[in-house]
């Protein structure tokens, strides 16, 4: 798999939000009632991301982009920061990046939106007891301050 390179810093994620395509499928009847059902059980997660570089790196990002995404057509591994944390995901480009774009002595600025191979979610099966996910936090706590040391 095709790695962000570690050199460049990483995208920019403010101001916007996650866009989620639906995995649902809805069927008005007659009746004026609907149907709902699960239409897939995958669906790509798109984001907005920006980057500020120097010119060192506007030149390497660029050049990354055309070598090793073969101008952008190919999927790779970069850090994104979700709920689950700051991991590193699969991703493409959608289209071609905006800029490069003078963003002040010696920076540029890059956007683009980027597709993920998947939503950012925890594993199957996990959203069937929710509160075991909210409780976490203070299930470790407890555990880690009073339980009994060996």
């Amino acid at each position: 798999m095709i790695e962000y390179p570690k050199g460049l810093p990483a995208g920019l994620q403010s101001g916007s939000s996650y866009q989620t395509v639906s995995p649902m499928q809805r069927s008005t009847l007659v009746t004026g009632r609907a149907i709902q059902r699960r239409r897939y059980t995958n669906v790509p997660t798109s984001r907005k991301i920006s980057w500020i570089f120097n010119n060192v790196q506007a030149q390497a990002f660029e050049a990354w982009f055309r070598d090793s995404l073969n101008d952008g057509v190919s999927w790779f591994e970069c850090p994104l920061k979700t709920p689950l944390g700051f991991m590193n995901y699969k991703a493409r480009f959608v289209d071609i990046y905006d800029g490069p774009n003078n963003a002040g002595h010696a920076l540029w600025s890059f956007s683009a939106e980027l597709e993920m191979l998947e939503r950012p979610l925890l594993p199957k099966g996990e959203g069937l007891f929710p509160e075991d996910i909210i409780y976490t936090e203070l299930l470790d706590l407890t555990i880690n301050r009073e339980w009994p040391k060996a």
